[in-house]
């Protein structure tokens, strides 16, 4: 564009103002002079407009209006990411706070795993469910929307309620991940109890997870005291050391996450410690629109022509 030439579009007055004019003509008598309007009096005024929106239109047209159409084009290289929770019973648990309000160790979970899904575009994510027994909710998937609606559904009880299958977990996790080509897979297992469940040990899991590249980050959650890391509800004490060597054994890590703040900064940390690789390139289009002011000047020129050499043919 040519902005610069919108400066001359006062230039567009100048028929008008040089019409408006006050014109001096002498005449020998005043019997020549008659007050009758005639049609081609009435029609004087239009020469001068059409010669304004004539020289509006040039003007505008020398400015070059565009359409400016952008165009974004992501390469992304993510990673395949297993969200694996815990539905059990004891997650049911309210001693966990977002702000001034109370939440459910599950409630927690939710709120701060669908912000992580919502700050990694780039990933496929799976969804997990574990207790009593395990199944994949959601396969790996870059629909988030709808992997966080899955995740808001979560409730007490889904897989059993009355137990935790920890080592099953991992294990039908690794299953699902074994098999598929991505630059780094990663398993995010969150519990607040110990394997009572299942004929696979978290060890035995993790030697499997590790022998195919899977890293399993595991998260203990709860506050201690209230049925939480150190005493759960009905026995439900998250085991550490074996969370602990879960991770180490699959070159990720433990952590501990006693409110949400804390579990918030957990998958922060994790974001981190698997970054997304991944390149934005903008293409930008730009559609000249200067014919769309021209060819109707043109027209005004072409219109103030005829008629001034016609109807409205004045004398010098």
């Amino acid at each position: 564009m040519h902005p610069a030439w919108l400066l001359a579009l006062p230039l567009a007055l100048l028929p008008w103002l040089a019409w408006l004019r006050p014109h001096t003509i002498r005449f020998s008598a005043l019997r020549s002079v008659t007050s009758r309007r005639t049609w081609r009096s009435f029609g004087a005024p239009v020469l001068p407009l059409l010669e304004c929106v004539a020289i509006l239109g040039v003007v505008l047209a020398l400015a070059r209006p565009q359409e400016v159409r952008r165009e974004t084009l992501r390469e992304s290289q993510g990673i395949d990411i297993l969200l694996a929770i815990d539905t059990s019973g004891s997650m049911d648990a309210p001693d966990m706070r977002a702000g001034p309000r109370e939440l459910t160790r599950l409630e927690a979970s939710k709120l701060v795993m669908t912000q992580f899904v919502d700050e990694r575009p780039d990933d496929r994510i799976a969804l997990e469910v574990f207790g009593e027994d395990a199944f994949v909710q959601v396969p790996l998937t870059l629909d988030h929307e709808a992997l966080s609606d899955f995740i808001s559904q979560l409730e007490i009880g889904m897989a059993g309620k009355n137990a935790t299958a920890v080592g099953t977990a991992i294990a039908i996790g690794v299953k699902r991940m074994k098999e598929l080509d991505a630059p780094s897979r990663v398993m995010i297992l969150v519990t607040d109890g110990r394997s009572n469940a299942g004929s696979v040990t978290p060890l035995q899991a993790a030697e499997a997870a590790a022998a195919l590249g899977v890293r399993v980050y595991t998260i203990g959650v709860g506050s201690a005291g209230r049925g939480g890391l150190f005493g759960g509800m009905g026995g439900a004490d998250v085991d550490e050391r074996s969370l602990n060597a879960v991770a180490v054994r699959t070159g990720a890590r433990y952590f501990r996450a006693a409110d949400t703040n804390a579990l918030a900064q957990v998958y922060a940390e994790i974001d981190q410690l698997e970054p997304s690789t991944g390149r934005t390139k903008e293409f930008v289009h730009r559609d000249e629109r200067y014919l769309l002011a021209l060819v109707p000047a043109l027209l005004m020129f072409v219109v103030h022509m005829g008629l001034g050499a016609t109807v409205l043919r004045r004398l010098p």
